[in-house]
């Protein structure tokens, strides 16, 4: 599809030259990004590719990722949101894709291939996408999914790390300038700049720099602190979109029930609310459209505690659009924990790995997918010790526990776990290797259908 104007920002609203438009749709976690809990390794994206090139070698490597980034979304995928009345796609991707560290400030084409089949099969299926750059050179915030093994952001401390996302953009942006269907950029996702110095004026550096190159998308901007701080931002740019990340306690793998305590606040629909509006309130502060770039709870298989994710989520629902907010639903597609469509359980590629996956939940090795319920006994002497020896320690961004939790679950043992995923790969050739990837094609996923209705029957509301 072509034609039609640049979306713009008017006041409260984003607009297509002649009426608001709201972006309701998803993000597409794990395809130009990969995360952990969404394909199955532990670790980061990194880590895991190294260790699966050692493992099956170059060429069953190549077909195994180039059959993935193919399968993940198709014509297929963009039709099905579409028939589900959802008009927008978030799509994540690592600069890995533009861009080599031994050849900084080098733009490899291969990553806009990538981009412009997806972007083009969300056009022809009336699907706005907004480009979402997840992992930055020397990562922007302290966790796996911008590729960081370390907990370290270095992207904040390094100008370096700086010029070559500023470098990137300018060349994203000559790229797309003009695409309609391209709804903006969201150049840094989930910023965690712990002093809070440098966001601001990095953030004015990038937006000059790239309207001189494309002067009419909106760039979507993430708060520091993982999308929910704004005050170290300033005023808002001009045709710029404030974006806060919405994730509600009880959605959390760990979250207690709906309503009901989750890590000791009792929480219901008033409360949800509560949180959203103080999240958001940078944006009615000073009149900028209000949009929720991720949120969404995850699954446990129980179908009990499930209904009550399934409410939270509807009360969510609700309330954006009781506020005229849009909003991007995390994640498409997985292996089963929160995505849309889920890879089927009885699938090659997952009983493959299934022996990770059970380690990987027994040990509380992934952030997002997992809890320390097996390992407290190692887990609460750290947690003693550090209460005791360094009471006043409070790190950036969550404090202690979590940071503990961060060293030692989601970087040491996920660390020691990656070549133990790599090696369910063993002796896999070229041929068997696409036909694993292709595990995650349209066809071989199955859908969540009440999570289907519930977003299907929240925008039919309001059509």
């Amino acid at each position: 599809m072509t034609g039609g104007a640049v979306l713009r920002v008017e006041g409260t609203a984003i607009t297509d030259g002649s009426s608001p438009v709201l972006l309701r749709g998803f993000g597409l976690g794990g395809w130009m990004n990969m995360e952990n809990f969404i394909t199955g390794y532990p670790g980061t994206e990194s880590q895991m590719r190294r260790a699966l090139l050692r493992t099956m070698g170059r060429e069953a490597y190549d077909r195994f990722f180039d059959r993935f980034l193919e399968a993940f979304f198709t014509d297929e995928d963009a039709a099905y949101l579409a028939s589900l009345g959802l008009n927008c796609l978030r799509v994540p991707f690592n600069y890995r894709h533009f861009e080599d560290d031994r050849e900084p400030f080098t733009i490899k084409p291969e990553g806009f291939r990538l981009l412009d089949r997806v972007v083009d099969a969300c056009a022809r299926h009336g699907i706005y996408t907004i480009l979402d750059l997840h992992a930055v050179p020397g990562a922007q915030n302290q966790h796996w999914h911008s590729d960081n093994p370390t907990q370290w952001a270095w992207f904040w401390t390094h100008r370096h790390f700086q010029d070559r996302v500023v470098h990137l953009w300018e060349n994203i942006a000559e790229h797309y300038r003009g695409n309609p269907w391209v709804a903006g950029y969201n150049p840094v996702n989930e910023p965690a700049d712990a002093e809070g110095s440098t966001i601001g004026p990095f953030y004015r550096r990038l937006e000059a720099a790239i309207r001189a190159v494309d002067p009419d998308h909106i760039l979507f901007l993430d708060g520091n602190r993982y999308s929910t701080q704004f005050d170290q931002l300033g005023d808002p740019l001009p045709n710029t979109v404030y974006t806060a990340h919405d994730y509600a306690l009880p959605g959390f793998v760990d979250g207690g029930p709906y309503p009901g305590v989750s890590r000791g606040q009792y929480i219901d629909r008033d409360r949800v609310e509560q949180t959203f509006i103080a999240r958001t309130a940078y944006m009615r502060e000073t009149g900028t459209p209000i949009w929720i770039g991720e949120f969404g709870p995850v699954y446990t298989g129980d179908p009990g505690r499930d209904e009550m994710r399934y409410q939270l989520l509807r009360d969510q629902l609700e309330i954006f659009a009781r506020h005229g907010a849009s909003w991007s639903l995390w994640t498409y597609k997985d292996i089963g924990l929160q995505g849309l469509l889920y890879v089927r359980p009885d699938s090659e590629y997952l009983r493959r790995i299934a022996p990770v996956v059970e380690k990987k939940a027994r040990l509380g090795v992934d952030s997002w997918g997992s809890t320390d319920e097996h390992i407290r006994h190692i887990m609460q002497p750290i947690e003693d010790l550090f209460e005791r020896e360094f009471p006043d320690f409070a790190p950036y961004p969550w404090g202690a526990r979590r940071w503990i939790a961060g060293h030692v679950r989601h970087v040491m043992l996920a660390e020691a776990m990656v070549d133990e995923f790599a090696r369910c790969f063993t002796g896999v050739g070229p041929a068997e290797a696409e036909r694993l990837a292709d595990a995650f094609a349209f066809a071989n996923c199955q859908v969540r259908t009440p999570l289907a209705d519930i977003l299907s029957a929240a925008v039919g509301a309001r059509m």
